[in-house]
């Protein structure tokens, strides 16, 4: 019955929330929210354990605005460790206070401990997520974020309901110990037991029948999902058993329309689809959706699939109990786990819809070059130790050969008030240090030891940046999810092997580029984008998998205020958490 409830949560949820969309606003509304960080003791797979959720939900409850509006949410931690909420996308213009990575723009929620996060959402639209920013708590502390617009969607179909679906992944065990005995040994971490979606594993996984996200739709209809990935280290492929997904949003910004018959979304990762229920079904009258991983590593992997159904709507009632699921739970649009041909192709079919109303703001000229490297690394075990990685010794990972180390003080208070800080300096290296074949050098011969520190880059306000994302073959050729705290944007070129300065700017799409906050970097390839600086702060950038950012693959970038009050940071809160 659980996953009839969560099923039935869900849909409430999207009519309550299509009813708001089609209200008007004519100034900026206040909304107010509440979490309570807390344990709740919730069984999936057969294994019930202590999970910690917000308001004894999971997953969290959906935070749902409309374009414009300011945001109030006062997170009150109950439990007895630090914890920080990121609101991941929502740009936080001047409200850098408010963006929640631990010790990058605040010090922790200690317990007993409340912090009001206070923001305006400006100039954007559509699906976001929220999500834990300490360690690893986002594997069960996630939400969906959505930001109803102020005008009609750019598309015409009639909608006949919007449908959020989460993708989630599921520890047997303490999370918590994995990341622990991962980072005290420096091997691999244990992979998830399960994938989930709204939660729920499905019925491929043992226990799970119950524990099924079911959406019932009606034939003829068309229907928004709004798709997130808010697994911990999986990129994932999702498919509807005989049907089409015409995208229309990506990373909350809206996209010329495609169809496809699957798509590919990584940990951070957006999209909204539309959904035509235009199949005559068997006699269960359901489809299987599912989502299984993309897979480039070279370490252990959740190799498994979470599934649910889409159910079109019977003249007769029947009741929805799991001896009813079909039993062929086949989705043969689905892609194979190492299909990188289609992860890519996917990809370069995203542009911006770049209209009137929505234009593509893409820097046509930049100030500033930066190109890093983003790599994994093996290093020499220290004396006496104990290391569990390849050949005894230890995993990090590293951009142009910095391993990040988080500073036990805050860098957005240091920098707001001019601190001078022995933990961190302003030189963050703007190449490589030694340049290489970066995608041909031999996996494990190469020298890999890397350099640790907490380097920032600094820029004045309103830079137009390239920033060159060079992936490596250290130990793996492996896709990166790198996502950029306070600001959008433009995937203006990518490819494979090393970029080449002197020929690859020239084939970059200045014209429509997708508009993101996460971009992949291809295995054994690269990304360009570019953004402006317009917000004054201190912003994290890093790989979206976790394992890779607890092993280093960070920097910060710092952007300076500029000229007058708009262009400055505000004031720090007076709730901020101390260190």
């Amino acid at each position: 019955m659980e996953g009839l409830c969560h099923h039935y949560r869900f849909l409430i949820v999207t009519l309550v929330l299509l009813s708001g969309l089609r209200q008007s606003y004519s100034s900026t509304t206040t909304r107010q929210f509440e979490f309570n960080i807390e344990w709740k003791k919730v069984t999936r797979l057969c294994h019930t354990k202590p999970l910690l959720t917000v308001n004894g939900e999971y997953p969290g409850p959906t935070i749902a605005v409309h374009e414009g509006d300011h945001v109030e949410v006062k997170v009150t931690n109950r439990v007895a460790m630090n914890t920080t909420i990121h609101w991941h996308g929502i740009r936080q213009l001047r409200s850098a206070w408010a963006d929640g990575p631990a010790y990058i723009t605040q010090c922790p929620i200690r317990g007993g401990q409340s912090y009001t996060y206070n923001f305006t959402v400006i100039d954007q639209r559509g699906t976001l997520l929220w999500h834990a920013h300490y360690g690893w708590q986002r594997a069960s502390l996630y939400g969906a974020f959505i930001i109803y617009p102020r005008m009609p969607y750019p598309f015409s179909v009639p909608i006949q309901s919007e449908v959020p679906i989460i993708f989630g992944e599921w520890w047997n065990g303490d999370v918590d110990a994995v990341e622990n005995e991962m980072m005290l040994y420096g091997g691999g971490p244990n992979s998830s037991d399960a994938y989930t979606i709204n939660g729920l594993p499905g019925p491929l996984y043992p226990c799970s029948k119950k524990d099924t996200f079911i959406q019932t739709v009606e034939r003829g209809k068309t229907y928004l999902f709004r798709i997130i990935n808010a697994a911990l280290n999986d990129e994932l492929f999702f498919a509807i058993a005989n049907h089409t997904l015409t995208v229309v949003e990506a990373d909350a910004v809206y996209t010329k329309p495609f169809t496809t018959r699957a798509i590919m979304v990584a940990p951070g990762q957006t999209t909204n689809v539309l959904v035509t229920a235009n199949q005559v079904p068997d006699s269960s009258g359901m489809f299987v959706m599912a989502a299984k991983p993309y897979v480039t590593a070279i370490f252990p992997f959740d190799n498994s699939t979470t599934a649910g159904f889409l159910k079109y709507q019977s003249t007769r009632t029947v009741k929805i109990e799991a001896p009813t699921l079909p039993t062929n739970l086949a989705v043969h649009n689905l892609p194979e786990m190492k299909d990188t041909v289609y992860a890519t192709t996917f990809s370069k079919m995203l542009r911006s819809l770049a209209s009137p109303e929505y234009p593509c703001n893409v820097p046509k000229k930049i100030d500033k070059r930066i190109i890093t490297t983003v790599s994994l690394n093996l290093q020499d075990c220290p004396a006496n130790k104990t290391c569990k990685g390849f050949a005894g010794k230890r995993f990090f990972a590293s951009m142009n050969n910095q391993s990040f180390v988080r500073p036990f003080k805050s860098v957005l208070e240091s920098h707001y008030k001019n601190l001078t800080n022995v933990e961190f300096s302003s030189d963050f290296p703007e190449k490589p240090p030694t340049a290489f074949d970066y995608t041909g050098v031999d996996p494990l011969t190469g020298n890999m030891n890397t350099e640790f520190g907490t380097k920032l880059l600094v820029v004045p306000y309103g830079t137009n940046m390239e920033i060159v994302l060079q992936g490596t073959s250290f130990l793996n050729t492996e896709n990166h999810p790198i996502h950029v705290h306070g600001h959008n944007f433009f995937v203006v070129g990518s490819g494979f092997g090393n970029f080449d300065v002197a020929k690859d700017p020239a084939k970059y799409n200045l014209v429509d580029p997708p508009e993101r906050n996460t971009v992949p970097v291809a295995t054994g390839g690269w990304a360009a984008i570019r953004l402006k600086a317009d917000n004054p702060g201190v912003w994290f950038i890093h790989c979206h998998l976790e394992e890779h950012t607890s092993w280093g693959l960070a920097m910060v970038l710092v952007v300076k205020n500029g000229i007058g009050q708009s262009q400055s940071l505000l004031p720090p809160p007076k709730d901020l958490p101390l260190c």
